[in-house]
């Protein structure tokens, strides 16, 4: 299945603005904050993508039945995906705001405020997870979730260290623990939501 056209151009940009930065001393950095926009785009787009291919009648795959959720199982993932949908947005569009200040579309101010909100939304997410009840049978996932959280808030104030020194070398370090995080939520996003991403 094709993606949306609406958000082609928006991945080609990145891509090309990507390469023209290529030849610059901050190259490696580059290349981190474009796998890491690309990696939030198919985590944001996913969901619409996912819509669409029930909407569509689709013959499935052949593959193993799930096994049923309990009535618990069910009431807690209900519970956790509004949360799940903060943290996924506020991770890309700090991944995004860290792209688009190594390319100069956006300054300093912008960057922060970004970073802060995603602060924000990490330290409420980790409360709103603590409250959980999670069943027996989810609580390692629910475990890593938390974790995952914890990784996203790591980077982030790796990211708020360069207003304080003005050393840009912590938007590169500050990869690693989100590019974490991003691969952790996917991993359970997979078996809690199914169709939330897309298959390759």
């Amino acid at each position: 299945m094709q993606a949306p056209r609406a958000r082609v151009p928006m991945l080609h940009d990145v891509v090309r603005a990507g390469r023209g930065l290529l030849a610059r001393p901050f190259a490696p950095l580059m290349v981190a904050m474009v796998a890491l926009a690309i990696a939030a785009l198919v985590v944001l787009e996913s969901a619409d993508r996912g819509a669409a291919r029930d909407a569509a009648a689709v013959a499935p795959l052949a593959k193993p039945a799930r096994p049923a959720l309990t009535a618990d199982e069910e009431r807690y993932i209900r519970a956790l995906w509004p949360i799940h949908g903060d943290v996924e947005r506020s991770s890309m569009r700090m991944s995004l705001g860290q792209i688009f200040y190594t390319t100069k579309d956006v300054g300093a101010p912008e960057l922060k405020a970004r970073v802060e909100q995603a602060l924000s939304t990490y330290r409420s997410a980790q409360a709103r997870l603590q409250a959980l009840q999670p069943p027996a049978s989810l609580k390692s996932e629910h475990d890593d979730y938390l974790a995952a959280v914890r990784q996203f808030e790591q980077s982030a104030h790796e990211v708020m260290k360069m207003f304080s020194d003005g050393r840009e070398e912590h938007l590169l370090a500050a990869h690693p623990s989100g590019q974490a995080g991003a691969d952790k939520i996917r991993e359970i996003g997979g078996k809690f939501w199914p169709n939330e991403f897309a298959p390759h």
